[in-house]
């Protein structure tokens, strides 16, 4: 009797699903983050959503947690507008220019719809830029898709070297 051996996807070493992996939650907003926290536990269990409500709390959290890959986050969520665009855009700009030993990945999640705010996202090098949903159903399926395509479909590295040195 012939059988047709069951196909095993091989398992990529660098995505690891067990335990919870920190990503950084930078929003100025209460209520914002409560919606986010609660629809990220529903549609994102595996990571652990660390909260920093301004900019300055951003970087002290980064430039402690660097030399940490266990809680150093895998992914930076962060509002532009914190309350001012400026601080926002002041993260971006930390996260481009600094020297990370695992250089982080940054989502801008805003509110603004704006196109200048969203080419200068880019250029400051945020990876993606989601305007934030306006319903919890939405915020749902918002965060499905970005566990799909952050965790499923694209590789992350777990540690940048630099090289040359």
């Amino acid at each position: 009797m012939n059988t047709i051996p069951s196909v095993v996807k091989p398992r990529n070493p660098r995505r690891r699903k067990t335990g919870q992996l920190p990503i950084l939650i930078i929003e100025d907003n209460a209520d914002q983050w409560l919606i986010i926290r609660s629809a990220l536990s529903q549609r994102f269990p595996e990571v652990n959503p660390i909260w920093v409500n301004n900019q300055t709390q951003a970087i002290t959290y980064l430039e402690t947690h660097s030399q940490d890959i266990n809680t150093f986050p895998r992914l930076i969520l962060v509002d532009l507008y914190l309350p001012r665009i400026e601080d926002g855009f002041e993260v971006l700009k930390f996260t481009k220019q600094h020297i990370f030993p695992k250089k982080p990945t940054v989502i801008v999640l805003s509110s603004s719809t704006a196109d200048m705010d969203i080419v200068k996202a880019y250029d400051l090098g945020a990876v993606s830029y989601i305007v934030k949903p306006n319903s919890y159903a939405d915020w749902l399926s918002c965060f499905n898709s970005l566990r799909r395509y952050w965790w499923e479909l694209v590789t992350l590295p777990l540690y940048h070297q630099q090289y040359g040195s």
